[in-house]
């Protein structure tokens, strides 16, 4: 599996002083629980973007809230071992490039570099591991040919194409492994078959699929597709969605030796399911294990009274906010004034606002530089351990911005306080 180029990393100031556990809300428990490392490393994979518009403000909710996340394990005294996928083989993308009659592949690459330059503008962490799923198609071909070896896989006749398209038996995962249907969605049956068919699924598939929501592991090739020759047994074609997260997941990031494979999956709700339900059940169909101690995701982010989606067209986009000349740290504060689980809607205002408030920390900061205050010496103020222990408690964010606004009316802020900002919100308050 190749990993390509990310991103400048982005250098997190070290905080000393007594670090606090994370607490995190998992959808599969429907809790707040700490994060447990049996390793002393936290995994984290969160879901990349499909590459055929990048980056709008929904996007940026998503990768600030797990930008968050990392900061606070780090300040929690853990290591990260994070990856990200690029979606660069998918349905949508295709669409898109045919029905801009522009080469898929080009416009992989131009909107992976866009997504680049907006995660760089916006001071989030890169990924240890940034993986096309062009660049991981031998290993989830593999994982498709041991799926059908063991028997969680089956073959449907597919009359438009010379050899079969490959489904995951679902009811086959839940019977033999960990995995249960329903189990981090909590979705009704109902819930799951509306899901399912709106996130690309096909229940109605006949003949040939055993169960309505058996996903898609393998689309044999056609003509005028994009397709890849596979393991043996496995005909030339191109994976499907879920999968292609579970084998990149499991191979780019190092598995726990007990335990669930990795520390946390996340990304935005509208993932909850199918995706990151059929992803787990792909990941314990071939390991035996379940995937992931915390299943986390971001709220949606609305516009013009609407989710902002590609598909409805009403984006807001990091770049161009970014070439207008609104700086990055007032769109970076703008997302983190919502707590990372709440939907909210965008307005123009709240960038306006954003960019108030930081010129307000800025001026603050400048006070703290000159006048080297700090509470009882080397002591870590109580301002900054306030800021550890807001986003050690589901990276709430909106606390830490209201106790940063409390320090920037002091009179003598304490100077500690800004390199916790840098370290935690991500903000640098000072240019040297």
């Amino acid at each position: 599996m190749q990993f390509v180029n990310s991103w400048p990393q982005v250098q997190v100031p070290p905080l000393a002083g007594e670090s606090v556990p994370v607490a995190l809300y998992d959808a599969g428990t429907d809790s707040v629980r700490q994060v447990t490392t049996p390793d002393g490393v936290a995994t984290l994979y969160v879901c990349g973007i499909t590459p055929y518009d990048a980056t709008h403000l929904g996007h940026a909710a998503t990768y600030l809230a797990f930008d968050t996340l990392n900061r606070a394990l780090r300040q929690g005294g853990v290591a990260v071992r994070f990856a990200e996928n690029i979606t660069d083989v998918d349905d949508p993308l295709l669409e898109r490039a045919e029905r801009d009659q522009v080469d898929w592949q080009q416009l992989a690459q131009s909107q992976t570099d866009l997504f680049r330059s907006d995660m760089d503008q916006l001071r989030v962490i890169a990924p240890d591991a940034f993986v096309r799923v062009q660049d991981a198609i031998d290993e989830i071909a593999t994982a498709v040919a041991q799926l059908l070896r063991d028997g969680f896989a089956y073959s449907v006749t597919t009359p438009d194409a010379v050899d079969d398209d490959i489904y995951l038996d679902v009811q086959a995962v839940q019977a033999r492994t960990p995995y249960e249907l329903g189990a981090i969605s909590h979705f009704s049956p109902e819930q799951l078959a509306a899901a399912f068919v709106e996130f690309g699924g096909d229940p109605d598939r006949r003949p040939g699929k055993r169960s309505p929501l058996d996903p898609l592991l393998w689309r044999v090739a056609r003509v005028n597709e994009p397709s890849w020759q596979a393991a043996d047994g496995v005909p030339a074609g191109r994976p499907g969605w879920h999968v292609e997260c579970s084998v990149i997941a499991t191979g780019a990031l190092p598995v726990a030796a007990e335990g669930t494979l990795i520390s946390i999956q996340g990304g935005g709700r509208d993932l909850l399911y199918p995706h990151h339900e059929m992803s787990a059940a792909h990941a314990s169909a071939l390991t035996g294990r379940e995937f992931a101690g915390h299943f986390t995701h971001a709220g949606l982010v609305a516009y013009q009274g609407e989710k902002m989606s590609k598909s409805l067209g009403n984006l807001v986009l990091v770049s161009q906010l970014v070439a207008a000349g609104h700086d990055p740290m007032a769109v970076r504060l703008a997302v983190l004034a919502h707590h990372y689980r709440s939907s909210w809607e965008w307005f123009a205002t709240d960038l306006d606002a954003a960019q108030a408030r930081l010129s307000r920390w800025l001026a603050a900061a400048q006070r703290a530089e000159v006048s080297g205050s700090e509470e009882s010496g080397s002591k870590e103020s109580v301002v900054r351990r306030q800021l550890r222990e807001a986003i050690a408690n589901d990276l709430d964010t909106p606390t830490m911005i209201e106790v940063v606004d409390a320090w920037a009316e002091l009179e003598n802020p304490q100077a500690d306080v800004i390199e916790a900002v840098d370290a935690l919100l991500g903000v640098p308050l000072l240019t040297s």
